[in-house]
């Protein structure tokens, strides 16, 4: 009887690990958003794991380490989207988990406010994946995936990717 019991809960306690892993990866994702567009430079960089990536382009080279993502949120180019009014938005990621690491897909929206209309447009939408790791400290980004879904195959192709 107490082995079925032990059976039942080691059960529960892994569907209940998966859950809340899958929602610390879903927060994280989320979360990037107001990171970036409040301009708070070390808490964008924080969800990185130290080594961690960002390829925005392909062909383009990757940001490497928290140090490069930091040194993006502070750059000329990202301070003069937040001056002109801007809004990164992510959707709610599809995500797998696989042991200590997962994999999430999601789109992501850039908005820019224009002055003259007084309106929000949408000036870029990419396809995105991102790979997260677990660490001591919980999950971050081992490296993320931004590809424009202009048309080209690398979007749909990272899309593909995660297609179980």
């Amino acid at each position: 009887m107490s082995t079925e019991l032990d059976a039942r809960l080691d059960a529960l306690e892994q569907r209940l690990r998966l859950v809340e892993d899958e929602l610390a990866v879903t927060r994280l994702v989320l979360g990037y958003g107001p990171r970036v567009d409040s301009g708070s430079a070390e808490a964008t960089a924080a969800l990185w794991a130290e080594d961690g990536s960002y390829e925005f382009e392909a062909g383009a080279a990757a940001l490497r380490g928290r140090a490069g993502l930091a040194a993006m949120v502070r750059s000329d180019a990202h301070r003069a989207h937040l001056h002109r009014g801007c809004a990164h938005v992510l959707t709610a990621p599809h995500v797998v988990v696989t042991g200590d690491t997962a994999v999430a897909t999601c789109y992501s929206l850039m908005h820019h406010y224009v002055t003259e209309t007084g309106i929000f447009q949408v000036s870029r939408v990419s396809a995105n994946r991102w790979e997260l790791v677990r660490t001591g400290d919980g999950w971050c980004v081992a490296n993320r995936t931004n590809r424009l879904l202009n048309g080209d195959d690398a979007a749909r192709a990272l899309f593909a990717s995660t297609i179980g």
